[in-house]
């Protein structure tokens, strides 16, 4: 039985029968994938954790940065790692939130860490992927791209002035590096997905697509697969680089609104599960490229990465405001509770919990079995910015937040405003009854009992 099959099958035994012994049979599969954890919590990026989830969402402590994070944690043999827009890659003591050691990558690391084998992986701004020692914070060895940007384009948006080249402000993620096999997995700004030898950082092979890849690749029975910003789904031989199919989502090109595949997809039984900018969501069978299903979501963005539990898939959208709820096999809507505002957090499941970040600042804990809100902690920026930037339902004072048609208009707007608020764009990881999250604000947060 391969291993993601065996996951799904403890998913659906935990469901039904409790955390604490599906626990054990979880250890059980993480020994016999080797010591790794990344974004997602693993190559298929399930987004879904073995942890004890928490009872109640209590500050337990935070970490200040200087810098914005959008990084995802990820956490291993008791410490946490965490990227930030001021340059570093932190690992932090899990139960105290102590600093351990900082690395400079020389950029912001809006990628999030992969830990295997005493190693940490992350793709900095800079446009190198860096290795790590997971105890000592000292660089490995780095690998090179061509260069990291964001997806840029004329006119994007339908900004003014309508020729002017400029990069996508929404485009906030880099990808993050996925360990298999022995080799490190990632896309690049330069519109490539690599994979290079995990002990050395020698290059393997490279795949160019035809545009910015800040897709986080999966990687599931032999293939990675991983999203383009030139509109198709690329699913290639891991061992070679080889395309073995590429699957073409919609266009948009006059304002690139409705276009792009800037989020990560979820493998699991023969599906592979992926949102997109073109407002649809998209179940493709994972040998072939075949759709199976896909699913619109009232024109709006979809850039959280799935996860997939016990035959559900769950997933956060921006302009339509929902948490979302799919049958894997058909994409009929289960169910979805309204968030009020974007979110681009991907969903993290423990136990009967699931948990996402929105813009407002706030954390939500949903109890999968009841369908609703099991809970909420808010970012400070919330209480503070909150009264001044959102109405009484929740969602955005437009007339107080966006003010002209320009880049740099969006920019001041989109920071300046929407941000003050402490906006969560990290996708949180759990463990050992904590969530630990990210913010805007520059902390990473530690909640839980």
């Amino acid at each position: 039985m391969k291993l993601s099959v065996l996951r799904d099958a403890i998913v659906n035994f935990m469901n039904r029968f409790g955390v604490i012994s599906a626990f054990f049979l979880f250890a059980a599969i993480s020994a016999a994938q080797g010591t790794q954890s990344g974004f997602r919590g693993g190559p298929d990026h399930l987004g879904v954790y073995s942890a004890r989830p928490p009872k109640q969402l209590t500050l337990k402590w935070t970490f200040t940065t200087s810098g914005a994070i959008v990084s995802s944690p990820t956490v291993a043999a008791g410490v946490v790692y965490v990227g930030s827009a001021d340059g570093n890659l932190y690992a932090l003591d899990s139960a105290t939130g102590k600093l351990r050691w900082s690395f400079n990558a020389h950029g912001d690391v809006n990628s999030s860490p992969a830990v295997a084998d005493g190693t940490v992986y992350v793709v900095s701004q800079d446009g190198n992927l860096y290795a790590v020692d997971a105890a000592s914070g000292k660089q490995r060895w780095s690998f090179a791209t061509l260069g990291e940007h964001r997806f840029t384009a004329a006119g994007i948006l339908g900004i003014h002035p309508a020729t002017e080249m400029m990069p996508d402000p929404w485009d906030f993620f880099l990808s993050s590096p996925t360990v298999a096999e022995g080799s490190v997995y990632f896309g690049s700004g330069d519109g490539h997905i690599y994979a290079v030898d995990a002990r050395t950082g020698a290059l393997r092979w490279s795949f160019k697509t035809g545009d910015v890849v800040h897709s986080s690749p999966a990687v599931a029975g032999g293939l990675v697969y991983a999203g383009s910003w030139d509109t198709y789904f690329y699913a290639l031989n891991a061992a070679t680089g080889a395309l073995v199919w590429k699957f073409q989502t919609g266009a948009d090109p006059k304002t690139h609104l409705m276009t792009g595949i800037p989020g990560s997809a979820a493998v699991s039984n023969g599906s592979v599960y992926f949102g997109c900018r073109d407002a649809n969501f998209y179940a493709l069978d994972a040998a072939t490229g075949a759709l199976k299903w896909k699913v619109p979501n009232d024109g709006s963005w979809v850039i959280s990465s799935p996860a997939v539990a016990a035959g559900v898939v769950y997933y956060t959208t921006s302009d339509s405001h929902r948490f979302q709820a799919l049958d894997a096999a058909t994409g009929r809507i289960l169910y979805w509770l309204p968030t009020a505002i974007y979110s681009f957090s991907s969903p993290a499941i423990a136990g009967s919990r699931a948990y996402f970040g929105a813009f407002d600042g706030q954390l939500h804990a949903v109890d999968m079995e009841k369908r609703a809100y099991a809970g909420v902690f808010a970012a400070p920026g919330y209480l503070a910015y909150g009264p001044r930037y959102l109405a009484a339902d929740g969602g955005l004072k437009a007339d107080k937040i966006w003010t002209g048609d320009t880049l740099d208009d969006m920019i001041v707007d989109l920071r300046g405003k929407i941000f003050s608020m402490g906006s969560i764009l990290s996708s949180p990881a759990v463990q050992d009854g904590t969530v630990y999250f990210g913010s805007v604000d520059g902390k990473l947060y530690a909640i839980g009992d």
